[in-house]
């Protein structure tokens, strides 16, 4: 039998994981959403690159701009606060450090801090008035976010080994299947661009 006082703790502790973890659902949901659009506007930033003037410079000033609000409003702060309610979840349930699926789990964390980075670095190049990567291989590079999305969303649902393997394995085919679909969409636009002149 349970003290009141005991019961009560038990129903706090309950109540602040299911907060902490709403918010950490939150927060990851806004991160990923700003990583994925980052990506388009760096895309629409270098496709404005080949239009004629004024239309060009006016485009990329826009692109520019519409980056700088979504990186430090809205992705950058999103990162920060996810991060922050893991590591609280972590506290609440420090024996998820013992299960496999939650190290794999934290290596593709580690690979999204890693993108996030990458994306930064970007983003810098856009402030200096330059980027330089094609708009194809930031188009594939788009996809890297989806595919660790993909990874983590698996292996925290399919917490079995059996399970957390297949999602393994189902995410190298959703990549190829991304690839694949990144590899035909740039033949459709160069044939209807062929098609035009």
């Amino acid at each position: 039998i349970y003290e009141i006082g005991e019961v009560e703790g038990r129903v706090y502790i309950a109540m602040e994981y299911l907060y902490v973890k709403s918010l950490h659902i939150i927060f990851v949901t806004t991160w990923f959403a700003g990583l994925f659009y980052i990506i388009r506007l760096f895309i629409y930033y270098k496709e404005a690159e080949e239009k004629e003037e004024p239309a060009g410079s006016i485009l990329k000033k826009q692109y520019a701009l519409m980056s700088k609000r979504l990186w430090y409003i809205i992705t950058w702060p999103s990162a920060v606060l996810a991060s922050l309610f893991a590591a609280w979840l972590l506290y609440l349930q420090p024996f998820w450090l013992e299960a496999n699926w939650m190290l794999i789990k934290l290596g593709f964390v580690l690979l999204l801090y890693l993108y996030h980075w990458s994306c930064h670095v970007m983003y810098k190049q856009i402030e200096a008035g330059y980027l330089k990567y094609s708009s194809n291989a930031l188009r594939i590079w788009n996809e890297v976010a989806t595919i660790i999305l993909f990874a983590c969303v698996f292996l925290v649902v399919l917490k079995n080994s059996l399970g957390w393997i297949f999602g393994i394995v189902g995410i190298v085919g959703v990549s190829v299947i991304l690839m694949l679909g990144i590899k035909l969409y740039k033949n459709i636009r160069a044939k209807k661009s062929w098609d035009q002149d």
